[in-house]
């Protein structure tokens, strides 16, 4: 399998012989981006709108794996370098950025951490332009020159997590009445029903509904559990109704915000709220997280810590596309790098993820997650599972 997924990576590869110094043959590459000592990628996400707090340590996260990456002597002897353009969470701005980036500077490809990444899909598609990042849309999985090693968290692991806390009622919180979120919502109650527990969505609005009258009602319809399809500080303002209204709460679950940052702002609020995690929790340890750590500190040092999440992400995306240019060999074109990594088939970013088939993983939710907690103190995260999956197995 190996052998074949390097033909493949060759073929078509756009590259003509010379001799070196020493009387040797040496391969000139043409294909965008690349060139003798070097390849260029672009990455894409929000520096400024809406988006930017959220996405902020991403940066930090590409910086790490390149400079780790580059410190080992690149890959098959280049240098991987980026230029980054900042897409403002905008539709528009994307689109230009991604065109600057792919036409004007003819980078290798992209890494983005954006969610407004949709009105550039199709034409990235038809570029031939392999895209490695964040899946925020759900268009990402139409097309097979962008990749991702997770889709969407599981509703149906998240309600394995709640069954197994003794949760018998869930009350989902949810913010705004967007049709996505509404459909999340009905996801979620599909999965809980499934496992045996009623649910009920609880829509809130801090600037018109009482967190402690939310609570109150909840605890009244025998809720005691909830899931968070809201803004965490909605959740954080319910949660501290219910515990001064003494409302017993199984299990409270949050789809985002595994982050030390977290603890600082609003630790105390959150304390006992879980989070599913896709790769291995930073509090487990071992030789895949010292490294990343070790990474962050060297290269990316602004980023004030390297325990967060979506550095995290970022770390394991830049990852996946080096793994490609591996695979792609040394005169890699885009097709090729598309091609190779379309056909690994158990990719766990050395040690920091389960396997995952990058042929048969798109557009599917994570199958297995573990769970990380917010302690009583609020200081710390405490993992309190290793290992749950949507078929109802754990550890």
């Amino acid at each position: 399998m190996a052998a074949a997924v390097l033909v493949a990576a060759s073929a078509g590869c756009s590259a003509t012989s010379t001799v070196d110094s020493q009387g040797g043959a040496a391969e000139i590459c043409t294909g965008p981006g690349v060139s003798a000592d070097q390849i260029t990628l672009g990455f894409v996400y929000p520096d400024s709108g809406p988006g930017s707090d959220a996405l902020s340590s991403t940066r930090a996260g590409v910086d790490a794996r390149l400079g780790l990456a580059n410190e080992q002597g690149g890959i098959h002897g280049r240098r991987i370098t980026y230029d980054w353009r900042d897409d403002a969470t905008s539709l528009t701005q994307n689109v230009q950025v991604v065109t600057s980036l792919v036409h004007d500077e003819s980078v290798f490809g992209l890494l983005t951490a954006s969610v407004t990444m949709g009105d550039s899909m199709a034409a990235l598609s038809a570029d031939g332009v392999p895209v490695v990042g964040l899946a925020a849309e759900s268009s990402w999985s139409n097309y097979l020159n962008m990749f991702s090693f997770v889709y969407a968290d599981s509703p149906e692991v998240v309600a394995q997590y709640v069954h197994t806390s003794g949760a018998v009622r869930a009350g989902i919180v949810i913010t705004g009445d967007a049709p996505s979120t509404l459909q999340l919502a009905a996801r979620y109650t599909s999965a809980l029903a499934a496992v045996g527990i009623a649910s009920e969505s609880v829509p809130f609005n801090p600037a018109v509904d009482s967190a402690t009258q939310t609570a109150r009602r909840l605890a009244a319809s025998g809720v005691n559990a909830l899931v968070g399809l809201s803004s965490l500080d909605d959740l954080a303002a319910i949660m501290q109704a219910a515990r001064t209204t003494g409302m017993e709460i199984a299990a409270s679950v949050a789809l985002s915000g595994y982050d030390q940052r977290l603890l600082a702002a609003k630790g105390k609020q959150l304390a006992g709220v879980s989070f599913p995690v896709a790769f291995r929790p930073f509090e487990s340890g071992g030789p895949a997280i010292d490294r990343y750590r070790q990474a962050m500190n060297a290269f990316a040092p602004q980023a004030g810590g390297p325990d967060q999440q979506l550095a995290m992400f970022a770390y394991i995306y830049t990852d996946m596309f080096l793994h490609g240019l591996e695979l792609a060999g040394s005169c890699p074109t885009r097709q090729g790098f598309i091609n190779a990594l379309r056909g690994v088939t158990d990719y766990d970013a050395g040690g920091l993820i389960s396997p995952v088939s990058l042929r048969d993983n798109m557009g599917k939710p994570s199958p297995c997650s573990a769970i990380v907690q917010i302690n009583p103190a609020g200081d710390a995260f405490d993992v309190v599972r290793q290992r749950v999956c949507a078929d109802g197995t754990s550890s």
